[in-house]
């Protein structure tokens, strides 16, 4: 995912308010520094709801939620409104759709049509914050939290359903503090609320391969995993769909079975039916 420029920008709003105190005002810096990092604290930033929907096994939405705090729009309102219109436009070059909420709030909904294009739509959307990455300074880029993410999702067919596992690694570690040189701003987990969500029509069964790995809770028919700033986050998940395809094909067959059966069960042989009626010569 693409916090890093976003949180870099966030740091150095803090630093330019502070650095432009007075004399008399820098006594007070600390106090000062306590004051915004508590705001922030009390009311969070940015809430990053991430959804995978699946209707069945050629179905599905990959649907994100962002909302951001007024605190941190008051600070950076320009780049924070250039970071949601990028993510409306790689929502749209995936073919998918953005529906803007507020300034500071926007849903965006990208369809797929099995597991193979989910897991190349997710990593392409949250990945491509890489290459523009590589675009800035070594210097700007030495600053910047790497933040890894990747989506793997395996499937099985069994003609009338499909088994699907679905593995996410979502790698925090570096978001653990908001930090600048040094000096610690906030706790990032009090900042960023992330949270991953999976909704299937059978639902679902979570694999706890380690032990700290998010449990997840359930919420309106769905898995809800709260992601941890500052974690190696893991999540790994079997579920089965109903395959259209192998109960269509199922289907068909049983209604031709069907009137292969009532053609001869109830209605006669033509042939058998002339000769009875065909005159008897002598």
């Amino acid at each position: 995912m693409n916090y890093g420029k976003f949180l870099k920008k966030l740091i150095q709003n803090f630093n330019f308010v502070l650095s432009n105190l007075t004399d008399k005002n820098k006594i007070r810096k600390p106090i000062l520094l306590l004051m915004v990092a508590v705001s922030l604290l009390l009311s969070g930033c940015v809430e990053y709801d991430v959804g995978v929907n699946f209707n069945n096994s050629n179905s599905g939405q990959l649907v994100q939620h962002i909302k951001l705090g007024e605190q941190l729009t008051s600070f950076s309102g320009d780049y924070v409104y250039e970071w949601l219109n990028s993510i409306e436009r790689r929502a749209r070059k995936l073919e998918g759709t953005a529906k803007r909420i507020s300034r500071q709030e926007v849903v965006v909904t990208i369809p797929f049509s099995n597991g193979r294009e989910l897991q190349t739509k997710f990593n392409e959307f949250f990945n491509s914050g890489r290459q523009q990455a590589t675009e800035t300074s070594a210097a700007e880029n030495s600053e910047l939290p790497k933040v890894e993410s990747n989506l793997l999702v395996v499937q099985n067919n069994f003609l009338l359903v499909e088994r699907n596992e679905l593995i996410f690694d979502l790698d925090l570690r570096s978001l653990s503090l908001i930090a600048s040189k040094g000096n610690v701003l906030a706790d990032a987990g009090a900042i960023l609320d992330l949270e991953f969500g999976l909704k299937t029509p059978w639902g679902a069964q979570n694999i706890q391969r380690v032990e700290t790995a998010p449990q997840p809770e359930k919420k309106g028919g769905r898995l809800v995993w709260q992601l941890q700033p500052g974690e190696l986050n893991h999540i790994e998940v079997v579920f089965w769909l109903p395959s259209p395809l192998g109960i269509g094909a199922l289907l068909i067959t049983l209604f031709v079975l069907g009137g292969i059966y009532l053609r001869y069960r109830f209605m006669p042989d033509p042939q058998l039916q002339f000769a009875t009626k065909s005159p008897v010569t002598e």
